[in-house]
């Protein structure tokens, strides 16, 4: 349940800068969302299809792109990446279970695409 929240935060935004670049609608939006996030692409997508209703962004593309997710090992001293969403056993390079958290819990809009007001003008004359 915790989607609604962000997805609510992120439409904010998202219609906020598109409402300041003149657009008229918005098509396509990509998310980054950290593969240790708790956030699942389809809760998201549920709760942006429901409170994105009425605005520019309706019908708009969400796109998901995952980011791998960052540790540091407190014995060898080695940072790596993770590319699962579930915890590595322990690291890669010595095996140790004392791992940090680096990275990997993000979510973001990354670019939004909006339908050029200009070109829509042009279009119609």
């Amino acid at each position: 349940m915790h989607e609604l929240s962000v997805t609510q935060g992120m439409l904010s935004v998202v219609l906020e800068h598109a409402q300041q670049a003149g657009a008229k609608r918005i098509t396509r939006i990509v998310l980054v969302i950290g593969n240790f996030s708790t956030f699942v692409d389809e809760s998201v997508q549920f709760y942006f299809d429901i409170i994105s209703k009425g605005t520019i962004a309706e019908g708009a593309e969400l796109l998901f792109h995952h980011a791998p997710g960052r540790l540091h090992c407190w014995d060898c001293g080695q940072d790596f990446t993770w590319a699962e969403r579930i915890l590595p056993p322990g690291c890669p390079h010595c095996g140790s279970a004392r791992l940090q958290f680096t990275g990997g819990n993000e979510f973001y809009v990354e670019s939004i695409e909006v339908e050029d007001p200009l070109e829509e003008e042009v279009a119609e004359e």
